[in-house]
């Protein structure tokens, strides 16, 4: 009996000797910093999409600084040529860029002078001395202001005289494009309703 339990006994201590010990008080290792110190569990993570940088959407006009005086040039007082108006930080999944211009203070209302629309989005800027052309080089086209006329020239700011009016460059950052074949302000609102991504404004001045 004695001899078949230290055969028994011998059996199991060369088993626990072979499979590196039958019990074990250390866990596996963990990641040391060269601190020493533990370093934190890392969980396994999809890649991360990158968001395309929209930027914030800023418009300019000339060289002027918001709410100063638009030069007589770009006025009736001169000769009507639209001013370069440019901007920057167009948001992603952009379609196409509507600008208006408009005078709030009109004795009538709110008053369109020029409606630019279906502006592709990898266009800068609208250069000096823009045409009256439905469609312009750019492939932009342009709707009726108020008076029913077309481009900037057709219908220049041109306050009352003795008056001074604000005159208001919007624009507007869309998710589609405009299917317009001709278009005033009350069909490019209509339009626009639900597909704006981003809008500014640019603020200036006409004293008369």
């Amino acid at each position: 009996m004695h001899i078949r339990w230290f055969v028994f006994s011998a059996v199991i201590l060369s088993a626990c000797l072979i499979f590196g010990g039958c019990t074990s008080n250390t866990s596996p290792s963990t990641p040391q910093s060269p601190s020493g110190s533990a370093l934190p569990a890392q969980s396994v993570q999809q890649p991360a999409q990158s968001a395309a940088s929209s930027g914030t959407l800023t418009l300019s006009v000339d060289s002027l600084s918001p709410g100063a005086a638009l030069p007589d040039v770009y006025t009736c007082k001169g000769t009507s040529e639209s001013p370069q108006v440019s901007w920057s930080g167009i948001p992603a999944g952009t379609k196409s860029l509507v600008l208006i211009l408009e005078d709030p203070d009109a004795p009538t209302g709110i008053y369109t002078h020029w409606l630019v629309y279906n502006i592709p989005p990898t266009v800068g800027e609208l250069a000096q001395g823009q045409s009256n052309a439905k469609v312009l080089s750019n492939d932009a086209q342009q709707g009726e202001g108020s008076v029913g006329s077309r481009g900037y020239s057709g219908s220049p700011p041109c306050p009352p005289i003795g008056s001074t009016h604000r005159y208001i460059f919007r624009l507007y950052a869309l998710d589609i494009y405009l299917s317009l074949p001709n278009a005033d302000r009350a069909a490019i609102t209509e339009a626009m309703n639900g597909h704006t991504i981003a809008k500014t404004e640019f603020t200036t001045t006409v004293k008369r």
